[in-house]
């Protein structure tokens, strides 16, 4: 699973993923040079590079996503962390949709996180 974390998502739960799979391949919006940009790049940037988004975001990603999905536009889906959620149950989440997701299982969707 390829992700790529908004820019205002929360860098603990960023390190909390990498430093539980070493392998994961997750990059931020600042790391890639699209910081500060439109969520309507950062969603094409992502889907460019078959890529879910993590975000914080309710307000807006969720509404461009769902306008690419009608426009028929790639996304290879969205997870909604509420930022409510405590880091840990944040990571615990995540980490599962990665350990038991197939490829592309989440594409043309948004998750929201917490799962319950």
């Amino acid at each position: 699973m390829k992700l790529l974390s908004d820019e205002d998502f929360n860098n603990r739960i960023v390190r909390g993923l990498l430093r539980r799979f070493s392998s994961l391949d997750l990059v931020r919006v600042q790391d890639i040079g699209i910081e500060g940009k439109y969520d309507t790049e950062v969603l094409e940037r992502a889907a460019q590079e078959n890529r879910l988004v993590l975000t914080h975001d309710f307000a807006t990603m969720i509404g461009f996503a769902y306008g690419r999905i009608e426009d028929g536009l790639k996304m290879p889906g969205v997870i909604a962390v509420s930022q409510d959620l405590p880091v840990g149950e944040a990571i615990e989440e995540i980490s599962m949709l990665i350990e038991c997701s197939l490829e592309n299982e989440w594409e043309n969707q948004i998750v929201f996180i917490p799962l319950k």
